[in-house]
């Protein structure tokens, strides 16, 4: 259990680290950038890279990216998706992402840090020499929020490298960093140590187990400085020392039952089992899964036979063997509800996983004894990447059954909207064309105006902006004209003046107003102008419209086909995949449980064997007690 929780932190401590990595510096100006990091921010990996991957494919796909407000966060958004499919475990696209950036056109202090997170990239896949290699490239400045953990991580890798000497030296110089308060010198310690300066590297680890903090991960490298340190003098029977360092460590810490085991061997390695006895009951009294609990109720007894309390001790060994009994039970019913499946069936219960403390109550599921020993299988770094596997795996599948249904759903509103539009637009059609061909008409003889009114700006012609009376008046006298002609000329004069003079009048009336007649002519085409845009995007409105109603129902079934047969298939590959992650986790946890059910039966004998032993001694004490008597 102390293993998982430090494992936990761990993790958290990673991914809040590298969401605050993904922290804007100058202010979130993308919303959609901003919607990103909060799914980063919530461990929602899946989420985060969708959204950043279609934020950054728009961005890169726009004639001026520069206009767009991504534009602001670019780099950071490069370096996130590559942190982000780090966090989901894809390492392959994540070392890609952060290798363009490296190889980009950018600056000196962007690029060291793209290839700070190549390094760690490497490092977390166990690729300590790759990672040394990434490290060698950097030159020049370093961005200060990342310098600390450069050379931490720097330090780590020259370990990982066997170059204990320069990891030293590294890890001396961040011993004032605050945010690497305890892990630099716990990691100075273990370097001094296998450097073979044992005093120096016991220093080291002395001081970080006496560092005062409030910090929860300062508090566990704490503890667990005072358990290596500890166990150290221990095995080097330097009980005293040991015992001194081991208390240091918190009942309440994750390392606190092997701190009391330990504390319990410095008394008894020194002959002082009364006060082993202290430390062993106390753990004894905690839960039995743990291995430094079972351990603690075959010592308990132990002491008690060493103080030739062998009754007890005898009784203690009965206890003991009985609680073994049931653990092995518990440990075979375990091993065949994970065979059956029943274990993956725990592990994806929705309604525990809206807690954050829901891997500790699955142990609580009355349902479920393969969970009994979860804590302790979660230890294993090899079940942690393969339980997220699986666990992200099932919560894809799960995606990929949702995004089934909303096809599903696209088609029944695609039906709705056939079914309503389509009966409405054969009459909408016809209305269309006729208030086409009008408004066409319409526009021409505009036009025809426009162009008249031109033309007379350079030749005027006053007979093209006549009034309607104008032209009715002169069409009267043309025909007075023509009757005088038919009949021969025989009118008298006094008729054909009066005709002249009307015709005279016209054309004066007509000349004298003609610059008026423009000026208003112009005007008013300007009003009809104005009216004609209007018409113009009512008419596109409309026709937009219609568009948009026949478009809502056409041209989707080849696409949503293609989608679902996209799913299908991704569907089995998930499916294929998730057996094989089960088969494996499977394998893995009967494996483990196993090897706990074969101890705990060693642990049977033992205390069989002891349980023996202490009644021949008791009753040969009683003997000779009585025959002293």
């Amino acid at each position: 259990m102390s293993r998982l929780i430090l494992i936990l932190v761990c993790l958290l401590s990673t991914t809040l680290s590298m969401a605050a990595s993904t922290t804007p510096s100058n202010g979130l100006k993308d919303v959609y950038f901003g919607e990103a990091l909060y799914h980063a921010f919530q461990g929602d990996w899946f989420q985060s890279i969708a959204r950043l991957d279609t934020e950054l494919g728009q961005h890169y796909g726009l004639d001026e990216p520069a206009l767009d407000s991504l534009y602001y966060h670019i780099n950071e958004a490069e370096f996130d998706v590559g942190d982000f499919e780090l966090g989901y475990r894809m390492h392959l696209r994540a070392g890609r992402a952060i290798t363009a950036v490296i190889e980009g056109n950018v600056e000196e202090s962007v690029r060291n840090e793209a290839i700070y997170r190549l390094a760690r990239l490497y490092f977390q896949k166990a690729q300590p020499e790759n990672a040394l290699h990434a490290l060698e490239r950097i030159r020049g400045t370093v961005p200060a929020r990342i310098r600390d953990d450069l050379g931490f991580l720097r330090g780590q890798i020259f370990m990982a490298n066997g170059r204990f000497v320069e990891a030293a030296r590294i890890f001396k110089d961040l011993q004032n960093a605050k945010s690497l308060e305890g892990f630099a010198s716990y990691n100075l310690g273990i370097a001094l140590l296998k450097d073979g300066k044992e005093q120096d590297g016991r220093k080291s680890l002395d001081r970080t187990g006496q560092i005062l903090s409030n910090s929860p991960s300062t508090l566990a490298i704490k503890d667990k400085s005072n358990l290596v340190l500890g166990y150290k003098l221990l095995d080097e029977n330097a009980g005293e020392n040991a015992k001194l360092v081991l208390e240091r460590v918190r009942l309440s810490g994750p390392f606190s039952n092997r701190a009391l085991l330990g504390s319990g061997w410095a008394d008894a390695s020194r002959g002082l089992f009364e006060r082993a006895l202290v430390p062993w009951s106390l753990l004894a009294e905690r839960e039995v899964t743990d291995p430094a609990v079972q351990e603690a109720l075959l010592a308990v007894p132990y002491a008690y036979g060493k103080l030739n309390i062998y009754g007890r001790a005898a009784v203690l060994y009965g206890k003991a063997l009985e609680s073994f009994g049931k653990e092995v039970d518990k440990l075979g019913a375990s091993i065949k509800s994970v065979r059956e499946g029943k274990f993956l069936q725990a592990l994806a219960r929705e309604e525990l996983k809206q807690d954050s403390d829901w891997v500790v109550k699955l142990r609580n599921l009355p349902e479920a004894p393969e969970t009994y020993y979860l804590l302790e299988l979660m230890a294993s770094h090899d079940f942690q990447d393969s339980l997220k596997n699986y666990l992200d795996l099932n919560e894809l599948q799960k995606k990929l059954a949702g995004w089934e249904r909303d096809l599903d759903a696209f088609e029944d509103i695609i039906q709705q909207r056939r079914t309503y539009y389509q009966p409405l637009l054969p009459e909408i059609h016809r209305a269309f064309r006729q208030l086409d061909s009008q408004m066409r008409l319409r526009l021409e003889q505009r036009d025809r105006v426009q162009k008249r009114l031109n033309a007379m700006l350079v030749a005027p012609r006053p007979d093209y902006l006549a009034t309607a009376e104008e032209r009715i008046a002169t069409e009267k006298i043309g025909r007075l004209e023509q009757a005088l002609v038919s009949n021969g000329g025989t009118a008298p004069d006094e008729i054909k003046d009066r005709i002249s003079h009307l015709r005279g009048v016209l054309i004066w009336n007509i000349s004298t107003e003609y610059d008026q007649r423009l000026t208003d002519a112009y005007k008013d085409l300007h009003d009809l102008n104005q009216v004609v845009d209007r018409l113009k995007k009512q008419y596109n409105a409309f026709v937009r419209t219609r568009q948009a109603a026949t478009q809502s129902y056409e041209g989707y079934d080849d696409v949503i086909r293609r989608q679902r047969n996209l799913i299908a298939s991704a569907q089995e590959k998930v499916k294929v995949l998730m057996v094989r992650q089960g088969n494996m986790l499977e394998t893995m946890a009967a494996n483990e449980l196993t090897k706990r059910r074969e101890r705990l039966e060693q642990f049977q004998i033992t205390a069989r064997f002891a349980i023996a032993d202490s009644y021949d001694r008791a009753t040969k004490t009683q003997t000779e007690k009585s025959v002293g008597k």
